[in-house]
């Protein structure tokens, strides 16, 4: 009885408040070319996205660089149609001149990885950044994370 309580208690909790991550293109590239182990993590993250039980986020630099890596494999019609999916259980952050100024003045060692950071800091409610390559972030003020130390927390809620 007290399970089931506690149960219904984590799951109010968890609609009122929605995990908003920003997904990095190593996270949606371990997705489409299906790199093991990454894409069942990835897989997980992007079915939580689709259920609306956290929202994902992506930049648009994001976008054109999953397109060209994707077009290196794929027709440009095939490419644009996983796009489009992409699109429906994600949202786009924006970037102006302030996070290009931001990156350019920032000690990320990546500059695109630096435009990914202040479009989420920029936005202010970006939770978390997921992706794989957490020592590329380490100046960020947000929480960086692996895919699968992500669904782990998930979990533990």
């Amino acid at each position: 009885m007290i399970i089931k309580k506690n149960w219904k208690k984590v799951c109010l909790i968890n609609t009122f408040k929605m995990e908003k991550v920003l997904l990095d293109t190593d996270v949606i590239l371990d997705f489409f070319f299906d790199r093991q182990p990454f894409s069942e993590y990835a897989a997980k993250v992007f079915s939580l996205c689709e259920l609306k039980s956290i929202q994902g986020f992506v930049t648009p630099v994001i976008f054109s660089n999953v397109y060209y890596l994707l077009r290196r494999t794929a027709k440009h019609e095939k490419v644009i149609e996983k796009l489009n999916q992409l699109l429906t259980i994600t949202d786009v952050l924006m970037m102006d001149k302030s996070v290009i100024v931001q990156a350019l003045n920032s000690k990320f060692k990546d500059f695109e990885d630096a435009l990914q950071n202040y479009a989420a800091v920029n936005q202010g409610y970006i939770d978390a950044i997921l992706t794989r390559n957490i020592k590329d972030f380490k100046n960020s003020e947000i929480g960086v994370m692996t895919p699968e130390d992500f669904l782990s927390t998930m979990k533990s809620d």
